[in-house]
């Protein structure tokens, strides 16, 4: 059975772990490095190498100390690579910088816009609730634009019932995982970007057209 993640995806997480860790200076220029880095990489190796990241980013390395400069660097670093991935869908995206109250990375198609936030998580922290997944502020944040996406990792979100489900849907926020943003990019490999673009918007169209429920569904 061949293996999904590879011994080289598991070695470059090593490697940008620990490039995250090296980083000094002014946080604005880290972050600008950061980005340029992450996209440099992606330009010479491939998509596939993009999906590698979006597999294995969910979890804060424990190794980085609570509300370090490394923390909030690795946080930076997952908005990067939702901003790159939905680039790699043929969107136009950007991440925003040192903006307080806002959404940290802003996406645009043709005939739609959205907001998106990253979210990683400790292994070692089990309790979370519905403020560490930001429904009801990426609902404020979208300012004008009709849809919000919450990005996580899969293993993160609550199996059965939560408010978090109640939140999304009655708000219009989608919440979505790493693990079907890297099987979108797989799909816009195969299909296309137009395709993968249309549907994404279905994905945002089928939340508003959920009745409000604590379940996941």
């Amino acid at each position: 059975m061949k293996n999904i993640i590879t011994d080289k995806a598991i070695k470059n997480r090593q490697k940008w772990i620990e490039e995250i860790r090296n980083l000094k200076g002014n946080f604005g220029n880290e972050n600008e490095k950061l980005e340029n880095e992450l996209r440099k990489e992606i330009e010479e190796e491939g998509i596939t190498t993009l999906i590698d990241h979006l597999r294995l980013c969910g979890n804060i390395p424990e190794s980085y100390g609570h509300d370090t400069s490394e923390e909030k660097l690795y946080s930076k670093y997952t908005d990067c690579l939702l901003s790159l991935a939905y680039s790699s869908l043929g969107l136009k995206s950007l991440v925003l910088k040192e903006r307080a109250d806002a959404s940290d990375v802003e996406a645009f198609a043709k005939d739609y816009s959205f907001v998106a936030d990253a979210k990683a998580f400790r292994l070692s922290r089990t309790a979370k609730n519905q403020k560490d997944f930001k429904v009801q502020a990426m609902h404020g944040w979208k300012r004008g634009k009709p849809y919000a996406m919450v990005v996580c990792p899969i293993y993160q979100l609550p199996t059965s019932s939560s408010q978090i489900y109640q939140q999304a849907t009655t708000q219009n926020v989608c919440i979505f995982t790493y693990s079907h943003l890297a099987l979108l990019l797989s799909y816009s490999q195969v299909e296309g970007q137009v395709k993968a673009q249309q549907l994404l918007k279905k994905i945002f169209e089928t939340i508003k057209a959920l009745n409000p429920s604590k379940k996941c569904d």
